[in-house]
Order: structure tokens, then sequence, then C-alpha cells
């Protein structure tokens, strides 16, 4: 499997699908795939998300990386990696959960606000780290974390994010980004979706 880092290095942008229903899911991670995205995270708090994950590994598990997010609990995780995710993502900087997620065999990425809570997980082994809510910090204070955080980290920041804000926090040393209602909206379809990932690729390439 892929490192989280590699993932990251084709594209930067995870693609949070909240609010997606199983028998939609396929057509808008073809069409996130076909504009050149790599992540794809389906929130817990999706209609009967662990079915719209399966279908997503099963037939995009070789072009992307899936995976779930609002993960809570241990019983989420094995569901998780049940259904053919391989990438956890928090809402909250538990270490349990990521020591468990590394436990089988999937890529951690919870979420931190604190110097504290970064580096506790990272020493129960988180892969990234996401910083959350992104709209309560600022590319100022990424900045100032990633001068004591380990270099090669990647720190993503989720909530608020659109094309227009990516430049700060790419200088800042955002490894990626985190990317919710700005990329997809429950009732959006695979065209809508796929004309707001070229605006987040157009923005990457200025």
């Amino acid at each position: 499997m892929a490192t989280l880092k590699e993932h990251l290095d084709a594209c930067p942008l995870v693609t949070i699908l909240r609010g997606v229903a199983p028998d939609e899911v396929m057509a808008l991670g073809e069409a996130l795939v076909d504009a050149g995205l790599r992540i794809i995270e389906v929130p817990l708090n999706s209609p009967d998300p662990f079915e719209s994950i399966a279908r997503l590994a099963r037939g995009l598990g070789t072009r992307a990386l899936i995976g779930a997010g609002t993960v809570m609990t241990a019983e989420d995780v094995a569901r998780l990696a049940g259904a053919g995710g391989q990438l956890m993502v928090t809402p909250h900087a538990d270490p349990a959960l990521v020591a468990e997620a590394k436990r089988r065999g999937l890529i951690a990425l919870p979420g931190f606000f604190t110097p504290a809570e970064a580096f506790a997980l990272i020493g129960a082994g988180a892969d990234g780290l996401k910083l959350f809510p992104a709209e309560a910090a600022s590319p100022a204070v990424l900045k100032a974390l990633r001068a004591v955080l380990p270099p090669a980290l990647p720190v993503l920041p989720v909530g608020g994010i659109t094309p227009a804000t990516l430049a700060p926090w790419r200088e800042a040393g955002a490894g990626g980004f985190g990317i919710g209602s700005a990329l997809y909206r429950p009732g959006d379809d695979a065209a809508a979706v796929r004309m707001k990932a070229a605006g987040f690729i157009a923005a990457l390439a200025s």
C-alpha cells in the first residue's frame, strides 16, 4: 500500500463526501478520479457509509485511497477495515484510535488543534495530521506548528478551504487539504463535482 505522502504527492486534495448515498457514490468517485483526485473520504454520518466505502474500495481501490471520516470508536475502525477502506480520519485527537488503525494496517489521519494533541498522535503512529477546524486557525498558526513538527509529516488543514485560499496554506507548509462542501454537497451530481474539482486542480497548478 502506498503511503499517505505518496498519495498526497499525486494530488494533495482529500475529497470529503459528507452525506453521500451508496447508489450515487460510484459515479461521484469516478468523476473525482477522472479529474485527478486520488483520496476519497466518506464520513460515517452519511447514509449507509460502510456500503459506500465498500463500493468505492471495490471499484476504485487500485486508483484511489478510500477511507472513512468522523471515525469515533474502535468498532468504526474494524468496520472500515472490513469494508476494504484503507484510510481512517478522525475529527478529534484520540491516540487509541490511531493505534487501532495502525494495528489493522490502515493509514491514520487524526484531527488535532494543539501541539500537545499533535505530538500525542504522532507518538501513537499517525501517518499525518488533520488541522481542524482550519477556520479557527490560520496559515500563520500552521507555519508555527511546522517549525516543531517532523518535517516529513503531512499536515492537512480541513474546514473552509476553497480554491482561493489554497496558496497561503501551501506557503505555510500544508501537505494537503481536506475539501468538503466546496467540492460536494448532497444532491450534487457527477458533472457538478467534476467541475468543482477542476477548479481546485487549476488553483493548485497556478
